[in-house]
Order: structure tokens, then sequence, then C-alpha cells
């Protein structure tokens, strides 16, 4: 989820400066690149090998894991927001989670339902996510991990740390080649966590075959009716998070279908106040991390 939101304002300071017609022109190409490809998320690319399953398999992978893990350091601050505690995990709970991780990588997910497999690399996708935290702990923001490859790249989401079948493979490649073309499920986007304040919370347990579709659901809810996902000003204008810009052909073909998209899930305040609207005024993001804000725990 390597998607940085600039405004070119924020470069005024250089109004002043003079340059060479040549390096001005020069500097002008890259901050204009840079304008063009920071509003720009992934599309969804299919990566052909993840298509196989089997949808015969009884096969039932364990998540109790990234469970105890969830079950042990996530709450929900004051303001409703879920958050983890990195900075009291003790070392063999981390230990536990990389065990996790590798046991995962161990699965030959091709050989499983689709049910089966949508749970699996979500929870690889979010038990990677808490280790490359742990892993660089600590940091004020997950765009501080600047591991992945690329001039412009931030974050670490494209870095390839997983090895699943032969295949290395990398957070985005997760989310972007297999989660989103294969299962085409915008809800899909309320339970993967970027471990940000601004991102869907970080579900309360791992996902599983048998549970999964309640906690798109219950995720789909959680988000849009908080004010992160969206708020309504007091001139009446909507607001959504910036998961409506970066992803929006997923969740509808212009505002007024992403509109229809989050009044499935809204409760009936948000409801009322979203009657009528077609247009979304803006987006916004919190890329602040989602840890404990307390540094004492």
């Amino acid at each position: 989820m390597p998607y940085i939101c600039l405004k070119i304002g924020e470069f005024s300071m250089f109004k002043s400066v003079h340059f060479h017609p040549l390096a001005a022109l020069v500097a002008a190409f890259f901050w204009s690149l840079i304008a063009t490809t920071a509003y720009a998320a992934p599309s969804a690319e299919l990566i052909p090998k993840w298509q196989a399953h089997n949808p015969a398999s009884q096969t039932v992978i364990d998540h109790s894991p990234l469970d105890n893990f969830l079950k042990t350091y996530r709450y929900v601050g004051e303001d409703g927001i879920a958050r983890i505690r990195y900075n009291r995990v003790h070392q063999s709970d981390q230990t536990t989670l990389n065990a996790y991780v590798t046991t995962l990588e161990g699965v030959r997910v091709s050989d499983l339902n689709r049910n089966e497999q949508f749970a699996y690399w979500v929870n690889l996708y979010n038990a990677g996510t808490l280790k490359i935290i742990l892993d660089h702990y600590p940091v004020q923001s997950i765009r501080d991990i600047n591991i992945s490859p690329g001039f412009f790249s931030s974050g670490p989401w494209g870095k390839t740390f997983l090895k699943v079948e032969g295949s290395e493979l990398s957070l985005d490649n997760i989310e972007h080649g297999i989660l989103r073309p294969i299962w085409q499920d915008p809800r899909t986007h309320y339970v993967v966590n970027c471990a940000s304040l601004g991102c869907p919370d970080i579900p309360q347990k791992a996902l599983t075959a048998a549970n999964a579709e309640d906690m798109k659901e219950a995720a789909a809810r959680s988000f849009i009716n908080h004010r992160r996902g969206v708020r309504i000003s007091d001139q009446g204008d909507v607001y959504a998070s910036s998961i409506y810009d970066w992803f929006g052909s997923d969740f509808g073909k212009n505002d007024a279908e992403i509109l229809g998209h989050i009044r499935l899930f809204a409760n009936p305040k948000l409801l009322d106040k979203l009657s009528g609207k077609t247009d979304i005024e803006g987006f916004s993001y919190d890329w602040d991390l989602n840890g404990d804000p307390d540094p004492n725990g």
C-alpha cells in the first residue's frame, strides 16, 4: 500500500530559487513525475499461478498463533481505532509470530479450497505486516521502513520477504496480485491492515474459512461508521478515506457508486446524512503507526 498524498503547495518554499533552464526542466520533470505517481495505487493484476485451488479440499490451516498474538496485544483506543502494543511485545511472542509466518510459507496453498485460501492470504498479509513493524520498531510510520526497491518507492510493500511454493512474494503481490483480482470483493480492503491509524482496523482475530464472511461485514461497518472512513462536514460535504480514492474502481465507477457501496454499511445516522449525496468532496488518510501512543504501554 505505498501511496503518499502530496500537496504541491508544500514545495512552495522553492519558488524564489533560480535554476539554470536545463536544471529547472529536469527538476520540473521529476516533480511532475512525483505528483503524477503519488496518488496512484497499484492496479489489481492477477498473478496467474495463484488461481490454482482445490474445491474438494477439506484442509484447515491453524491460525491460532495469530489469534493469540492479537488477543494479547490488540486493543481499541479511546479514538475507536484498533491498535497494537508493539512496545510491549515479548521476544518469545515475536518469535512465535515469526514461526507462524514461516509455517504459512510452508503451506501448499494451491491445494486449498477458495475460502481457506482467502483466510490464508489475509492472515499472511497481516502477520507479515506485524513482522515487518516489529523487525524495525520503533518507527513513527510504516512508510519510514523504506525497504522496497525503486527510487520513488516508500515503505515495505514492494519488498519480497515471503516465499510460498517456491515463489518470492511481497505484501503488494498478496494484495494486488492475489486478493483483489481473484476475489474481486471490495470488503477485502477492510480486513487487510497496513499498520496505520487511517487504515481499517486490524481484525480482532485471525480470519478462517468459517468466519471470513462475518468478519468482512463487521469490518466494513466498523470502518465506514468511524470518522476516518466517512465524515460529513458542517456544510454537508462528504469526506472519505483515501482508500476510496486509491482503490476507487474496486468500490464503484464514480463517486455516486462509491457512496452506494458506503450506504450498504452505514448506520442509520450516517445513512440519513448521506441522503441525496452523489459527490465526495475530498479524501484523507493518517499514516501514523497504529501503535500504543503511551510509550510506557
